[in-house]
């Protein structure tokens, strides 16, 4: 009895939980942040849009990958009240603009200086999006990128843009 349940504790610390899900958590928590212009951005602005946030760094592959995705995504349905904002989380901006101007992204990009907005959102893994409903609650959390995970996001935007 001893072995079994020594397996089955491994077989359940093994066992992956969903990274990707449809979740409907509450508001999202706001926030400010400097765009990459020296603006600042918060959250709650943008009330009344569906908003897909994304956590990135320059250093992670996924994320350098997954930004012209996501630009697409941004151009795509942005005027059906759509947005998408890109959080920096290296804590400085030199690194973001690089990788900015080298992809020639359009939507806001926006960096946590301290890493307090990465803390808040309690992040797990490079890329984290986010995607918000109209009301500013999250219904949406995915972590990492692969091709063919925009897939999810077109199907996700669509149903929060048609509510």
């Amino acid at each position: 009895m001893r072995r079994f349940l020594t397996m089955l504790t491994v077989l359940v610390c093994l066992t992956p939980w969903p990274a990707n899900a449809a979740v409907d958590t509450g508001f999202a928590p706001d926030f400010t942040l400097e765009n990459l212009d020296g603006t600042n951005l918060r959250l709650t602005e943008l009330r009344g849009q569906v908003v897909l946030v994304n956590f990135w760094a320059s250093w992670c592959g996924p994320c350098r990958q997954e930004m012209p995705v996501l630009d697409r995504l941004h151009q795509r349905y942005n005027d059906a009240g759509f947005t998408v904002l890109g959080i920096n989380v290296e804590g400085e901006a030199a690194s973001a603009r690089a990788i900015v101007a080298k992809s020639g992204v359009t939507f806001p990009i926006l960096v946590d200086a301290e890493q307090k907005i990465s803390k808040l959102y309690d992040l797990k893994a490079m890329p984290s999006t986010v995607i918000l409903d109209r009301d500013g609650k999250i219904r949406f959390v995915h972590r990492g990128f692969k091709p063919g995970d925009e897939e999810k996001y077109v199907e996700i935007v669509k149903l929060l843009i048609r509510e």
